[in-house]
């Protein structure tokens, strides 16, 4: 079982991104959309492009630096897959902090890179692209954090309205379409309920109202007959809910269906990833529950390659710096002396990732093409495949 317990009486500092153990810190101050990056650098046909990698080498943290190395050698991973384009990729440690993470791509636009791939959290990412907005260079930042996003800071994470959006739209064609939204009292659970409500309205679902929860565990275990009265009241036939595995998740799926809420009548959906760690799938309370996760065939390939070049598994957030390298790839690849500006980076067409298809919106934030799965006998099942193609099913 989950230490729940000590998780819940943890405060989240920060909205992090899904499925990872790594908190993205939150930014003091938001650069206002449309600042800089619109043309973006200009390049060389044919030559090699540079490209500034920023990763939090020299952080405290050792997970960190854990995770700056498989950044690192999942964008090498990317730069050499590449056909046709030759990636000049020069790596800046940012040590996991904002006013270093700001020099350094100072240092990078100060040596000739023409954009920035990187930083990890949120206020680095945020002090970076306003340095890089008066040089016109765009920055994808290893972030999911909407707040950033605009101008030319573009965030490569899973976002929680991409997911919502996904799940909602599934759930209205399986005629679940009376949702309640449960979400914690917290930063996290603002954002993930703003983005439930807005996939709602967005899909031709119904609100059946919302539920927030005191995030601790007398918190969770309060809200469980608010959450039994809402869903009966507003005749509910699906729960959206924020929580993870970390935090109330093993609670609620628990104690909703003892309080009558049960899988025959009330359909789960969740906003976090609920395959992981390995032992959720264990829980009896998450079985027949919904998810949405990229598309697990690719995502296995690239787990597979990355091992067999490094040894050792990938940290879960290393692909989005294969994702960034691979995009800028493929705009190069089209011979053009403007493939970085902020009208090629938002294409429509979108690109390939290490999970599937992704495109960045002009809103700054990354669109992933998912699939639903589902948890049946403690084993992951797909129910929709993820999109091949923008347009297509899935969207």
């Amino acid at each position: 079982m989950f230490a729940v317990f000590a998780a819940l009486r943890k405060p989240l500092r920060a909205l992090a991104l899904l499925a990872t153990v790594v908190a993205l810190a939150a930014c003091d101050t938001v650069m206002p959309a449309g600042t800089g990056g619109g043309a973006g650098q200009r390049v060389t046909p044919g030559q090699p492009l540079q490209v500034a990698l920023l990763v939090p080498h020299g952080s405290a943290s050792p997970n960190e630096q854990k995770l700056a190395r498989d950044l690192e050698n999942a964008a090498r991973l990317a730069a050499a897959d590449l056909s046709g384009v030759r990636i000049d990729l020069r790596v800046y440690g940012t040590a996991g902090n904002a006013a270093q993470a700001q020099q350094a791509a100072l240092n990078a636009a100060n040596e000739g890179a023409k954009i920035i791939v990187g930083p990890l959290h949120a206020e680095s990412a945020n002090a970076v692209a306003v340095a890089m907005a008066p040089r016109n260079i765009n920055v994808l930042a290893f972030s999911n954090n909407p707040t950033i996003a605009g101008g030319n800071l573009f965030v490569l994470g899973q976002t929680f309205r991409n997911t919502a959006d996904r799940l909602t739209r599934y759930a209205v064609g399986q005629g679940r379409d009376r949702i309640l939204t449960v979400y914690s009292d917290n930063l996290a659970g603002q954002v993930g309920r703003q983005a439930i409500e807005s996939a709602i309205a967005a899909n031709g679902a119904t609100a059946a109202g919302s539920v927030g929860y005191e995030f601790s565990q007398q918190g969770v275990v309060a809200a469980v007959p608010q959450i039994k009265t809402a869903a009966e009241t507003n005749g509910a036939n699906a729960i959206f809910m924020t929580a993870n595995a970390a935090g109330a998740l093993p609670l609620f799926s628990q104690m909703l269906p003892e309080a009558g809420l049960t899988p025959e009548q009330m359909q789960y959906i969740g906003l976090a990833r609920w395959d992981t760690p390995p032992q959720t799938l264990d829980l009896p309370g998450v079985q027949g529950g919904w998810f949405a996760l990229p598309d697990p065939a690719r995502a296995a390939q690239f787990r597979s390659r990355f091992e067999a070049a490094n040894g050792n598994s990938p940290h879960a957030l290393a692909g989005l710096a294969y994702d960034g390298i691979a995009a800028i790839g493929a705009l190069a690849s089209s011979r053009r002396n403007d493939p970085l500006s902020r009208a090629a980076l938002t294409q429509s067409a979108g690109f390939q990732g290490v999970g599937g298809i992704f495109r960045l919106t002009a809103e700054g934030t990354a669109e992933r093409g998912l699939a639903v799965a589902t948890i049946r006998n403690k084993q992951v099942v797909l129910l929709s495949p993820a999109p091949q193609s923008f347009g297509g099913a899935g969207f």
